[in-house]
């Protein structure tokens, strides 16, 4: 069978399945079996493809004809130039959240910093890691934090670091959200020193300030309930409480436990945190509801509990001045802008290229409920 063929088969059985994108499904498929880019199978369609690769691609054919998402079959896929490893342990990267990584070299850009600066960023629900590792690319010289509840998560997020060569460059940290930087009680530190099975995690670790670059240690927020269910996780990432005066007092008052630091050490915050109302939920595509991670898209509340929470934690850990960035759903715009309170400003929402409300960016101000003076680098 030659290549035209094999793809025209393909094609024509994921559109009698009604797959979503079924062109783009079927080349990427051939692509992979072939081990060649849609360049090739274009350019040589009289190619013949051996018995044993038609057989795997036709079954990997059936296999996206159940709803699979081509990326969790391949093993694949790209984002800002970079190529991911993701499994159905992680949410898969979509373009759209490319506007936070492109809402951070705005910023940084419009406020003087070049590609060299020795900034600090966190990425909150890392996932694949995707964001933090196109940041420690645009970013050579910052130092980057990565967080997730889901120790499977951040296994994949360290196999790309590795793969990526960029091991030493972000920490992988388990925690919820940013509890694992505010230690409950000043005089004691967040739990870490774990062992995590095919991480790599960069040497010196947030916690322990002497480890070798081999070792393979992650560090462990001392929130985190092991024996959890992950429904619970989405439950406690949701909280439906809004942030009062007293707990952003108690956040900022609270001890940062990496480093023997204090609240204040982060330029940014990003953030692409599961988002979606369960009124929503009847809308999702069933390739999300069905096989990517709940934990990680929502499914739960309204929808904008999860920025509630984190709002005041990122509050608590940027410098004055520092910026936290949010993708927010297509319903958002009013919703989650109006949950920034006292100690914030310049709260923008930005839209993607179709128009829709994608990102919102805000600013800590150089005194709670002031405006800001600066980056405080």
């Amino acid at each position: 069978m030659r290549l035209r063929e094999a793809l025209k088969t393909g094609l024509n059985t994921l559109v009698e399945n009604r797959v979503p994108s079924p062109q783009l499904a079927a080349e990427l498929l051939l692509m992979h079996v072939v081990g060649c880019d849609r360049g090739y199978l274009y350019a040589h369609p009289e190619v013949e493809l051996p018995g044993p690769a038609a057989n795997r691609y036709f079954l990997l054919i059936a296999e996206r004809s159940t709803g699979k998402p081509t990326q969790y079959i391949t093993g694949h896929q790209e984002f800002w130039g970079l190529d991911l490893e993701v499994t159905p342990d992680v949410l898969i990267p979509r373009p759209e959240t490319e506007h936070v990584v492109e809402a951070v070299l705005d910023l940084a850009r419009r406020n003087g910093l070049g590609r060299e600066a020795p900034l600090r960023m966190v990425d909150v629900g890392t996932g694949s890691g995707c964001i933090a590792l196109s940041l420690a690319a645009e970013f050579p010289r910052a130092t980057l934090w990565a967080t997730d509840i889901s120790r499977p998560a951040l296994a994949v997020a360290s196999r790309n670091a590795a793969r990526l060569g960029m091991a030493g460059r972000v920490t992988f940290v388990e925690s919820d959200l940013l509890t694992c930087f505010l230690a409950a009680r000043a005089s004691e530190p967040a739990g870490c020193g774990e062992t995590l099975p095919n991480a790599v995690i960069p040497s010196p670790s947030p916690c322990h300030s002497e480890r070798s670059e081999e070792s393979l240690h992650f560090a462990q927020g001392e929130l985190r309930e092991e024996s959890r269910p992950a429904s619970q996780d989405l439950r406690d990432s949701s909280s439906s409480a809004a942030p009062r005066n007293d707990e952003l007092d108690s956040l900022s008052r609270n001890r940062l436990a990496f480093d023997g630091n204090f609240p204040g050490t982060f330029d940014f915050v990003v953030s692409n945190p599961p988002y979606v109302g369960a009124k929503e939920l009847d809308s999702v595509q069933r390739e999300v509801r069905e096989f990517e991670p709940q934990v990680a898209w929502g499914g739960a509340g309204r929808g904008d509990e999860i920025y509630r929470r984190l709002i005041p934690q990122a509050l608590a850990v940027l410098k004055p001045g520092g910026w936290l960035i949010v993708e927010i759903g297509y319903n958002m715009g009013d919703a989650v802008p109006a949950v920034f309170g006292d100690g914030w400003t310049d709260v923008e929402v930005r839209p993607d290229l179709a128009g829709i409300p994608r990102v919102v960016v805000a600013r800590k101000g150089w005194v709670l409920g002031a405006g800001c003076l600066g980056l405080g680098l």
